[in-house]
Parts: structure tokens; sequence; C-alpha cells
């Protein structure tokens, strides 16, 4: 395949945009075509199998060696589906002048990057120097923890609330301990809050702690002879705390117990301590003994286990046949249906179907179990504490779907009090819904947690009789705990812009005017959807937009514009990951120049092909999820804007083939709209002017300015500059368009309520309506 010589987009996926004897090429935005025809990739969207343990699962010990990327892999997708990236790290580099701080912060980001052992904002660490304590603040992410995260803690003040009495009344006791705790901060004035653990990690012996919530931990702490397996696999070097309630009751009952164990022990300091339902808890003087006990934990949990205790812990597993369409209509459905007011944003709805998930909701035991109640704290906080059970019915139409689908979201929500966070789909897989990705896919990734532990502790004994869940008390006392509202709405802290909530997909968008598009609907709130012919390109493009944005907020895919397969599976992919979106961007276009007197025929149907026949098809794949997101909610509205071109309003010189794609774009704006009004989509164009900046006109080698030169277009022009001077003055705003320009107008379409079927110039005055 040939490439344009210029420094413009690549050529088209089925045939060279420049060959020799072809007048010119000037490739628009970039082409939004890829794939072979039919070609299908899967989406990444969850982790392999959740969380894994060492020996048994293929993980290391935690030297950090080897792969754990449990955020977006499997079998759903290639790379290119990726839209969270796995950032588990290697053993830190500890130097010999760390401060304790530093040693804290390593230890921090290596045990919260990886998620077999701290999902979401779960865990916390802290530090001990002398007569102060270094805590986790509430709120904060382990992963990305810095030095400002920590709190500190006067030690004095903790070791009289340690001797303290406070009231039997647990509203009144959580209200005082609260002050206390915040009353021990040292710099108050710097507005954080100390992790409700706070006093815990003070009574720790050792001068690091960590607290985690390793997934093979709880497969033992979520078991109802919890106890005694620990006792027989690890004698008197563990602590065992049963549960109770978090904050100043547990760390009572954990100096309780450490002082039973200093005298049944004879004094020797615990390797760890587990805390039923709860998690572990690993303390040491430097991060080697850390490191060693930690390790010892994980790997005799998996020795206990044995290899085999995933595969179909509760039996064979029926998994729906074809399960596309139901996705294809669900996550669509379940963002209206979950929005919080007809007026509200709708929700991010994240898809998972792999084996762990599958495990459950394929099983017979899956509705005993998903109706149980919670494992942990972190499920009640991230997941509710209650799922939705949803069973499709054969041969049910969408109408019928969606309206028992809406039944079952009002029955759950008058016996729950909350909407579901997660819904699991028998035989289909499990949904995850969230403000924004990261919420969802904090859900989702809680949730299967929670089917491993699940699974870990049906395989240590007694079957599914051995999981231990939370009692009534136990969850209400969660669901109402202030501690873990402020949690959940620290870590709820939303996007701020005007297109908060959005999910934006852009075609040709991985290089050059689509790429800057994407990336300032992304700065103004949005996840961008980054779709392209250069699969790699728009991979590469979206990394680039999560390391400025953040995990979740930009997807690369292939898109074949001129392909309905294509189209369809690119679409599929998006409904998998956000379960829908809210605004397309029709941007992939190509333009050939010649006068037709001249141009090959073939090079006619490529230019229409792709600007005309593409857009046609990319809103006949786009328009049935946003109208069914507007069945879902009937408030609700959605916006397909084609970025269309000035040619499209006025004629262009020995341009016919690029023009008359342009007009017959606007014809099919003006039709689409009237059609479908109803559903709730608006659907406009915008008429950009030239964009002199970009590689078309301002390329050094091959582009117009230079080339007008060369051939003397411009009377009496001696330079670049000149030419250039010379088609900034006919423009009234003396300027080319910029993407800046486009965007503002694509911003100003979807705000605005009261138009469809327009076409928007935006070329400084150079095309007047009349």
């Amino acid at each position: 395949m040939a490439n344009c010589p210029r420094t413009c987009e690549q050529s088209f996926g089925r045939g060279p945009a420049w060959s020799p004897g072809i007048s010119s090429c000037v490739c628009t935005a970039n082409v939004g075509l890829s794939m072979t025809k039919g070609g299908r990739t899967r989406l990444s969207i969850r982790p392999n199998n959740g969380s894994r343990p060492w020996r048994n699962w293929e993980l290391p010990s935690s030297n950090g060696t080897g792969s754990a990327d449990h955020h977006l892999e499997s079998s759903k997708a290639g790379e290119n589906g990726r839209v969270a990236d796995s950032n588990k790290l290697g053993w830190p580099d500890f130097q010999a002048d760390d401060d304790p701080l530093d040693v804290i912060v390593k230890l921090s980001r290596f045990y919260g990057s990886d998620p077999s052992i701290v999902l979401a904002g779960g865990g916390n660490t802290s530090c001990k120097v002398d007569d102060i304590l270094y805590v986790k603040g509430s709120g904060t992410a382990l992963a990305t923890m810095t030095r400002d995260g920590f709190v500190k803690m006067d030690r004095h003040q903790l070791s009289d609330l340690a001797t303290a009495t406070l009231d039997a009344d647990p509203v009144i006791r959580e209200q005082q301990y609260k002050r206390a705790i915040m009353g021990a901060q040292c710099e108050p004035e710097r507005g954080q809050r100390p992790s409700v653990e706070v006093l815990l990690h003070h009574l720790v012996p050792g001068k690091y702690v960590v607290h985690s919530h390793a997934t093979i931990v709880n497969t033992l702490t979520c078991h109802t002879q919890g106890r005694k397996l620990a006792e027989e696999i690890f004698g008197d070097d563990i602590v065992w705390v049963p549960y109770v309630d978090p904050g100043f009751v547990l760390a009572m009952t954990l100096k309780q117990a450490l002082e039973e164990h200093e005298v049944r022990s004879g004094g020797a300091r615990a390797k760890a301590i587990l805390m039923a339902n709860h998690g572990l808890i690993v303390a040491g003087d430097d991060p080697d003994q850390v490191r060693a006990h930690t390790d010892q934990i994980l790997q005799s949990i998996s020795d206990r286990l044995g290899p085999d205790w995933r595969s179909q812990p509760w039996g064979s597993v029926d998994r729906l046949a074809d399960t596309g369409p139901l996705v294809k209509i669900i996550g669509p459905a379940l963002r209206g249906l979950l929005a919080e007011s007809l007026d509200a944003p709708l929700k991010i709805v994240t898809f998972d179907d792999s084996e762990t998930a599958l495990s459950l909701i394929g099983s017979s035991s899956g509705p005993q179990l998903a109706k149980a109640g919670p494992l942990t704290p972190d499920q009640i906080v991230y997941c509710n504490s209650y799922p939705l059970w949803f069973e499709p019915q054969p041969g049910e139409d969408q109408d019928g779907l969606l309206q028992r689908l809406r039944a079952g979201i009002d029955r759950h929500t008058q016996q729950t009090g909350y909407a579901p966070k997660t819904v699991l789909v028998q035989g289909v897989g499990l949904f995850a819904a969230g403000d924004d990705f990261k919420l969802a896919n904090a859900a989702r990734e809680v949730y299967l947690d929670a089917v491993q532990v699940m699974a870990g502790a049906t395989c240590l004994g007694g079957g599914m009789q051995g999981i231990q869940f939370m009692t009534d008390a136990q969850r209400e006392f969660i669901e109402h705990w202030e501690a873990e509202a402020y949690r959940k709405q620290a870590s709820a802290a939303g996007t701020a812009g005007r297109l908060a909530g959005k999910v934006v997909v852009v075609t040709g968008a991985a290089q050059g005017f689509g790429y800057e598009i994407a990336g300032a609907l992304a700065a103004e709130g949005a996840a961008v959807v980054l779709t392209d012919i250069n699969q790699p390109g728009a991979v590469e493009a979206a990394e680039k937009l999560r390391g400025q944005y953040g995990s979740g907020r930009a997807l690369g895919l292939p898109i074949n514009v001129t392909d309905g397969d294509s189209i369809a599976n690119c679409v599929e992919q998006i409904v998998r990951t956000y379960g829908g979106f809210d605004v397309f961007v029709a941007n992939a276009g190509v333009l050939k120049a010649e006068s037709v007197k001249t141009q090959a025929p073939r090079d006619f149907r490529f230019v229409t092909e792709v600007n005309y026949t593409g857009y046609f098809l990319c809103v006949q794949q786009a328009a049935p999820v946003l109208a069914l997101q507007r069945k879902a909610n009937p408030a609700y509205t959605s916006d397909i804007i084609q970025i269309n071109s000035k040619s499209g309003l006025v004629g262009s010189n020995r341009n016919a083939a690029y023009a008359g794609s342009k007009f017959g774009g606007i014809g099919l704006t003006q039709s689409f709209a009237l059609e479908l009004v109803t559903d709730g989509i608006k659907v406009n164009s915008i008429c950009p002017g030239n964009f002199f900046d970009g590689p078309l006109w301002s390329d050094p080698e091959n582009g117009l300015f230079v080339q007008y030169l060369r051939t003397g277009k411009v009377e009496g022009a001696k330079t670049i500059d000149d030419v250039r001077h010379a088609y900034e003055a006919k423009v009234p705003l003396g300027r080319g368009c910029t993407a800046a320009d486009v965007v503002k107008a694509i911003l100003y379409l979807v705000d605005q309520q009261y138009e469809t079927g327009q076409a928007l110039p935006v070329t400084g005055g150079q095309v007047m309506l009349s």
C-alpha cells in the first residue's frame, strides 16, 4: 500500500490516496478506515480472571517480576481495545538516603499497583518516625501515592485515644472517634483526613505497616472456619481478628488480640494480622521484612488452595450463544435506566464476560450466591451490597427486555434503597455502572474479586457453606457509616467540563485534526473513542490521552467507514466498554482534487465512498444505540455531528469529487435530522474553512502553499508567506480555521437543544449563508 508522500494522513486501506499520475493528494483528517472486511477484534474490558494468587495464579512473589494486567486484557480484544492501563510495578529501588516517608511511598505504590492485593482506592499504609505517624489520607489511592498524600499524626494523642472510653451508641461513638483522630493531626491546616484505620496503624508494632485486601488472603478470611484454618496453616505466626465494626472498635479489638498473642507467643512479634471479612496487615522495620512476610502469607494460602480451585468452583457453566445482540441492548438500556434523574447524565456501563464472571453468572448456584450479601466493606463501598440478578428470556424483543429490565431495577431499588451498581445477566456476563469509567471499572473489578474470594472459600472446605458473608447488622453499619460515605464521595470526585459524563466517538482520530478534536473534547471532560484506519495510531493516540486525562478516558479502535460490518464491530466494542455513547463525530474523510476532464472514475468513487457512503453507514450503526438510550430515558438527547467543509456550501474548482461528497453529506444530515428527531438525536454538520496550519497547506515540501508558489498561481508572490497572506486575505477575519474553532462549534451544537439539520459554517466569514 502506497503512502501519501506528504506529511498528511496515511492512505486509504483499500488503495493509495496518492499514486503517480494523480495530480494531487489532499487527505483531510484521517481516513477512518481499517481492517479486512468483516474482521473482528474483541475488546479488552476486564481482567483475565480477576485476582490471581502467586504460585497457582501464575504470579510471582512480591519482587514485582511478571505481569499482572488485570484491567483490560483478555479474549475480548487485542491491544487495540485497551482503555485502562496496568501499572504493576517492580520491587522498588530503595536508596540509602531514602527517609521513612520515601520508603512508605514506594511500598504504597508497589502494593497499590498490584490488583491482586489492592483494588480501586482500598488499602492503607503508614510509617512511624519517633512520635509521629504518617498515615495514608482518606480518599487517596496507594497506586499513585505521594509524600503529600500522607497525614502527619501525633502518636501521643493516638495513645490517649487507645485508652479512652467512648460512648456505647455506635453513632455517637463514631462521631467521638472522628473528632479525636482529626484532632490528632499535626498539620490540620492542610485540610486532610486521615484513614479511619489510623489508630490501628498506631497500635501495630513495626515501623512500616501495609494494610491490604489481597484476594488470596480473603479466600481464608471470608471462610466460616477462617480462624481454624489460619491457625492450622500459620500457628502463632499470625494474629486473627474476628469481624467487628471498622474504626475504633476494630482498633480496640486488635489491641486486645495483640496483647493475647504476646502472652501466647512469649513476646514474639506476629508476621501478619488476618482480619475476618476484611483483609491483611503486614508490618516490618524495613521494606524487605514487609515483603518477606507478605510473600509467605500469600504463598502458604496458595499452597493450601492447590492449582485448580478456580476451575468451575460451582459446577458447569452455561453461557448463552451469541450474546452480542443482548449486550448491545442491555448496555445502552442500563445507561439510561440507571441515570439518577431524567435530566442527569447517563451512567457509564462496562461489560465483562470473563471466565471469572461466568463461573458465577453461568452456574446454577449463581442466583443464590449473588443474593447472599457482601463479603467485605470494600464490596459495599464500590458495588453496593447486592447486585441485580437478571435472566433474559428466549426470543424476547428489545421492548420486552427493556420493560423487564426497568421493572427489575425499580424492584431492586425499592427493596434495597439504592439502584444497582452491578447487574448480573444470567449466561451473559456482568454489567457494572458508575458516573465515569473509573467508578464503573472499580465496581467491575471489586465484584470480580468477590467472585474469586467466594470461589477460594468454597474450595477451602465446606463447599458454598464455607463462605462467610457479612451479617445484616455488619452490612448496615457500613452502608450508613459516615467514614465510608466520605471515602465513597472522595473516590467519586467527578471530572469537570462541559462534556463531563459523556462518551464521544471521533472517526479519523489517530492523528492530525481528528486527534486535536478528540483531545480538546477530552479536556472538556468527555471519555473519547478515537477510531481510525490506522489501528496502531489510534491505540497510541488514546494512550497519550489516557496519560494526560486518566485511565479509562480514551479508547483507540480500528474502523472502516465504508464497511458496515467493521463499523458494527467498532460500535459493539464501544458498548462493551462504556455501555454506549452520547456524541458521534463523523470526521473521517479524504480529498483527491483533479479536473473532471482527467480524474479517474475509481478516484471519484473512492472519495464518494469514504465521505458520503461512509457517513451514511456510520449513522446507520450509531443511531440505534442513541435511540435505545433515549427509549430508556425519555428526556435524554444525543448528537451526531458531521465534520463537513466549506466545500459543502459552495463549489470547489477542480475538486468536484470532494465538493460533491460534501454537498451530499449535508443532504444526508438534513434527512437524518428529520428522521431521528423522534429518537432525541440532533444531527448537524460543521463546515470548516481552510486549515492553513495543517500539512495539506503548510507542508514545506508538498503543501499547497509551496505548490502554488512554484506554479505562480498567486500573482506577484515571491515567498511562501506571500502565498499564505494572499489566501488569508480571502477570509474576512484574516486567518485560517483551526481545530479549536471547530471544537467550539461542536460544544455549541451539543449544548443547544433547538437546532437540528443545520450546516454550521466555521469559515471566518469566507462563506456566508444566503
